[in-house]
């Protein structure tokens, strides 16, 4: 029983349909940014809102470089 709980389980993705789940991640962590940003600004925060634009810049920049560097498409 112990040595079945240490297998390494067996690959049951593709590594497209990986990298095509995180990529939907990372876009999603980027439009929670946006959304978060734009809900601060919305809630005269100017301040919250312009730094949490900068980090939702960063994350649609880290998303986008992840899908080009993998060729993925945009649709």
């Amino acid at each position: 029983m112990w040595a079945a709980k240490c297998q390494v389980p067996a690959m049951t993705q593709s590594l497209m349909a990986r990298d095509r789940a995180e990529a939907k991640r990372k876009g999603f962590s980027a439009l929670a940014a946006w959304a978060g940003s734009g809900l601060l600004l919305f809630y005269h925060a100017p301040t919250l809102g312009l730094l949490a634009a900068g980090g939702g810049a960063y994350l649609t920049y880290r998303w986008f470089m992840f899908r080009a560097k993998r060729g993925m498409r945009f649709h």
